[in-house]
């Protein structure tokens, strides 16, 4: 609504434009939370504004909770009742106010959910007199929900691109986000990557809503002026004269309106300047970092940095220091540097007085050039050796082997070179190339220093490599012998190694070896490639196959012998046990011999065969015995040390467990004791030697059958 007045003091105000507010939704914010909401209005003719809280007008029922206004047809009309405390001047309480200045309303909304009338009037005056008052009316709901305050975050710049992303800089978590870039573009993606068409300055606004449903915006400028690369140019290095700075930066839009010069002098805090352009003049000869920070009329803010050596000297560059032309050409020096030349002496040169002067000397001649640098001085020089003629050797004629490689090592003072291959082989222009021929090849050779020229040629012949092959042979048996065969294409060959090796110098020779052994044969080209080249066979030597059918027995008649041939073989070994003679299996590791034969003893050998036809024996002695199962112990024995009875042990037969066996003295004391079948006694006690007498023993063990066999008796000790 709108108050227009007619004629103020005798004035009239007939031209003029109401103010203008913006056009906004009704508004969500959180109970107890606290929210800004802009107000502010714009006028065309630039009228003062003051904005204040004013009165609703009737259409709903009360304030707060009341509806939508809906005043009726015709005016004048009535105010909103509001609930206390709430009124006209304070709509949402106390702690809600407006800035009379910008329409800014801002505070902690009410603890009371519903719906508010808010009511703004602005106040227009022209030159002091108030001309007119507008007022706008919105309903403000009040919601159960947290705070809903994004940041877009500070203002962004950017001077070297278009692209920038976004994000909300509060940590207030919101379910729905609404970016306007300014340029007619959007997104709802929570951190959005834009990239601007064109240069501008634009304003983004973020509008989020949080789970609760509340709203609100925050908005930021945007300035997108890119082409901005900040750049310092430096003329002079001499430490006696000040060193110049140019300011080189380059902006696309705008103009450089700012520079800050620091110029790295650690002797002075006075090293800085203002200007576009500057010098220093620096202290002492060392390395320095100048920085320049430049800015644009766009706001484009940028530094660089450039290290710099100032010398008590100038740096003179040569490309080289001592080089060799014919009489009949004429060389360009070239020197880098900076400053004033004068190359010495002042014979056949031609512009004397400049960084690249051309000269043609006769003799061999040293020029030197001096270089002077704003009083900075420095000398170098180029030694320019003469020839009348040059010369070229191309080598000697050599051979290699077929698909080897060869380097070109011709003998000549020139400077550039150029080979023809008389196959049409591709060779570097270099001095010493390398070369691959596969055939016999004549290489040709240009050398030139200047326009001096010598032409020679070179022949290389090409000879294949050596052949040799061996032919694979089988594993053989420690002991056995193999034929060794190899074909060979060359002039000579030889064994490795020959030790074990019978005519080895022959290309069949007999190979004996003990062990798994690799046999080389190396073959020779003594025509035309003289590498060796070689080829291997390898003779695997099958270890000894040891075999083991345990020590001599005794058995007594009819009783089972469990046979048992311990090996170091491999799976699939073959046992066969001859003779077959009473024997559950002759074919396996453990077979049961049960004797029942007119012989006193028998002799059983045991073969074990490996898969590659290797083989061991051995053999044991079984006596039989006619009596019943029995423990026989000596009556004397001699522990003389002659290896003859000197061990008093116990005879078992047909005894499958020897309990114990002991030995007494005639004082009862124990003297010896043992439960194993082939241990004894040797007369001693702790080391030392019984006397010669009679000892007692008493055995006792378990037969084949299961019964108990017991035996006591004496025995002599004979020294």
């Amino acid at each position: 609504t709108n108050k227009i007045p007619g004629v103020i003091l005798g004035n009239t105000y007939r031209n003029n434009s109401s103010p203008l507010y913006a056009q906004k939704d009704s508004a969500i914010v959180c109970f107890n939370g606290y929210f800004t909401l802009d107000f502010g209005a714009t006028d065309a003719d630039g009228d003062s504004l003051v904005y204040s809280f004013c009165e609703g007008l009737i259409g709903g029922s009360s304030s707060p909770t009341g509806s939508q206004p809906n005043p009726p047809s015709n005016p004048p009309y009535s105010t909103v009742t509001y609930l206390a405390p709430y009124s006209g001047s304070e709509p949402l309480g106390s702690l809600v106010s407006i800035n009379s200045n910008t329409g800014l309303i801002s505070g902690f909304a009410p603890g009371v959910v519903g719906d508010y009338v808010v009511a703004v009037c602005a106040n227009e005056y022209r030159n002091g007199v108030l001309i007119g008052i507008t007022k706008k009316e919105i309903h403000v709901k009040v919601a159960n929900c947290q705070s809903a305050t994004p940041d877009a975050g500070p203002d962004d710049k950017t001077c070297n691109g278009f692209t920038f992303t976004f994000s909300n800089q509060t940590t207030t978590p919101f379910v729905s986000y609404l970016w306007t870039f300014g340029d007619g573009n959007s997104s709802v993606n929570p951190t959005p990557t834009h990239t601007y068409a064109d240069t501008g300055r634009y304003l983004l606004k973020l509008k989020a809503t949080n789970a609760g449903g509340c709203q609100d915006s925050s908005t930021k400028l945007v300035y997108v002026f890119p082409g901005f690369i900040p750049a310092i140019k430096v003329v002079g290095s001499c430490v006696q004269a000040p060193i110049k700075f140019f300011d080189s930066t380059v902006t696309a839009y705008g103009f450089v309106d700012t520079w800050k010069w620091n110029f790295g002098d650690p002797n002075t805090l006075a090293d800085t300047a203002r200007s576009k352009d500057t010098a220093w003049l620096y202290p002492s000869a060392t390395n320095y970092t100048v920085t320049l920070i430049s800015t644009n009329s766009k706001g484009c803010v940028d530094t660089v940095s450039r290290s710099i050596s100032v010398r008590d000297k100038p740096i003179i560059t040569l490309p080289f220091k001592d080089t060799l032309i014919c009489t009949i050409d004429t060389l360009k020096l070239i020197a880098n540097s900076s400053g004033n030349f004068t190359w010495t002496p002042n014979y056949n040169i031609i512009n004397a007085n400049t960084s690249n002067p051309s000269v043609y000397p006769k003799d061999t001649t040293t020029y030197v050039i001096t270089v002077n640098d704003d009083g900075c001085i420095n000398k170098d020089s180029i030694i320019v050796n003469t020839l009348e003629f040059i010369k070229v050797d191309a080598g000697l004629d050599s051979g290699i082997c077929r698909t080897d490689t060869f380097r070109l090592n011709p003998k000549s003072f020139a400077l550039s070179y150029l080979w023809t291959a008389s196959t049409g082989e591709t060779v570097a222009p270099e001095k010493y190339p390398l070369v691959k021929p596969l055939a016999y090849t004549r290489y040709y050779v240009k050398a030139n220093l200047g326009k001096c020229q010598d032409r020679d040629s070179v022949d290389i012949k090409v000879a294949p490599y050596p052949q040799v092959n061996g032919t694979n042979v089988n594993p053989i048996c420690f002991g056995n012998k193999i034929q060794l065969s190899a074909t060979i294409v060359g002039s000579n060959f030889s064994w490795s190694p020959t030790n074990s090796l019978l005519n080895f110098n022959t290309l069949t020779p007999i190979a004996g070896p003990s062990k798994t052994t690799a046999y080389i044969i190396t073959a020779t080209d003594t025509v035309g490639c003289p590498k060796p080249v070689s080829d291997t066979i390898v003779v695997e030597v099958i270890p000894i196959v040891s075999v083991y059918a345990g020590k001599d027995t005794s058995v007594v008649r009819n009783q089972p012998l469990q046979l048992f041939a311990l090996t170091n073989g491999i799976a699939g070994n073959r046992f066969l046990w001859t003779p077959n003679i009473a024997l559950n299996n002759d074919t396996i590791f453990n077979p049961i011999a049960t004797l029942n034969i007119s012989a006193d003893s028998i002799k059983y050998k045991v073969r074990v065969t490996r898969p590659e036809g290797c083989f061991g024996e051995d053999e044991i002695v079984v006596r039989i015995f006619n009596t019943a199962p029995e423990i026989f112990v000596p009556t004397a024995f001699t522990p003389n040390g002659d290896r003859k009875n000197d061990i008093l042990k116990p005879i078992c037969v047909g005894i499958v467990r020897l309990e114990f066996f002991r030995i007494y003295n005639r004082w009862g004391q124990l003297l010896f004791e043992t439960k194993e079948f082939e241990k004894g006694w040797d007369g001693t006690i702790g080391g030392t030697q019984q006397q010669s007498g009679t000892y007692v023993f008493v055995a006792q063990g378990i037969d084949y059958s299961g019964k108990v066999v017991f035996r006591k008796g004496t025995t002599v000790l004979i020294r």
